[in-house]
């Protein structure tokens, strides 16, 4: 515990990690404690994907769920799962796509994100995350065409 200057009040002190970072290893660490006991199948991800897209605030849960109708549609081979308690995409196990919600880490915005696995190079130089506040025609048309960019 550290001491916060106010009279009686102290808070704690993860070495660096907030509260939310912490949490997120923990998710994690759980879905790799779950990963070795079972095969996990495609609907078994889509479910983890759908609850962690339910317990996001509004705005952003419109996104994960047009997302998330967008990879399946354009990227149908992709496995839905939980990776760090956020909806990701994965081909043989590697991450292509992943959706972080705004609230995960107190972030002023969603980010749609693509792992290393993705098919996005372009040049020396190109980008891996966007950030999204909202899901307009624009938008959509942008992400269609990325997720097919990065399977490939």
């Amino acid at each position: 515990m550290t001491d916060t200057g106010k009279s009686g009040t102290k808070e704690k002190s993860y070495d660096g990690f907030t509260e939310e970072e912490r949490a997120a290893m923990k998710e994690r660490a759980q879905e790799l404690k779950k990963a070795p006991r079972k095969k996990a199948s495609k609907a078994d991800g889509e479910a983890d994907v759908l609850a962690k897209i339910a317990e996001m605030p509004e705005a952003d849960k419109l996104i994960a769920e047009r997302l998330h109708a967008i990879v399946k549609e354009h990227a149908p081979d992709l496995s839905p799962k939980t990776w760090y308690g956020i909806p990701a995409y994965a081909r043989d196990g590697k991450n292509i796509v992943f959706f972080q919600s705004s609230h995960k880490f107190k972030a002023r915005y969603a980010t749609l994100g693509f792992e290393e696995n993705a098919q996005l190079d372009d040049g020396a130089m190109w980008p891996t995350s966007f950030a999204i506040t909202a899901m307009t025609p624009e938008v959509e048309a942008r992400i269609v065409e990325l997720i097919k960019r990065a399977v490939g």
